[in-house]
């Protein structure tokens, strides 16, 4: 009894270690390590900006400054939009990694949530 054996391309392997670390695995983590570092910057960006309006409110109060509730508002939609445009940037960038973007974009929101 002779048995056939097929020699597999292990390029073509998709379940080989090497083929799922590198194309799944590593932009996984990269995304995942971008999304954390992206939640923590916008919560200190955050934090930052509320110690400054509440600085404004305290010098209203006391008559050194002069705030516009207009003005106020389209500073917050300033910061609003460039927060998106930020954020669409990294998702971009990170689905550009791997062929399909699939894995580095998952790591990006995993990473953002748990930040």
């Amino acid at each position: 009894m002779k048995i056939n054996t097929i020699d597999a391309d292990p390029s073509a392997d998709i379940f080989s270690p090497d083929f799922l670390v590198g194309n799944v695995g590593a932009p996984f983590i990269m995304g995942l390590a971008v999304g954390y570092f992206a939640k923590k910057m916008l919560l200190i960006a955050l934090f930052l900006r509320g110690a400054a309006i509440v600085l404004l409110f305290v010098g209203e109060y006391y008559g050194i400054t002069e705030i516009s509730d207009i003005n106020l508002q389209q500073a917050a939609k300033t910061a609003t939009d460039a927060a998106k445009q930020s954020g669409d940037f990294l998702i971009k960038r990170l689905s550009s990694i791997t062929s399909k973007g699939v894995s580095a974009a998952g790591g990006f929101f995993v990473g953002f949530k748990l930040g």
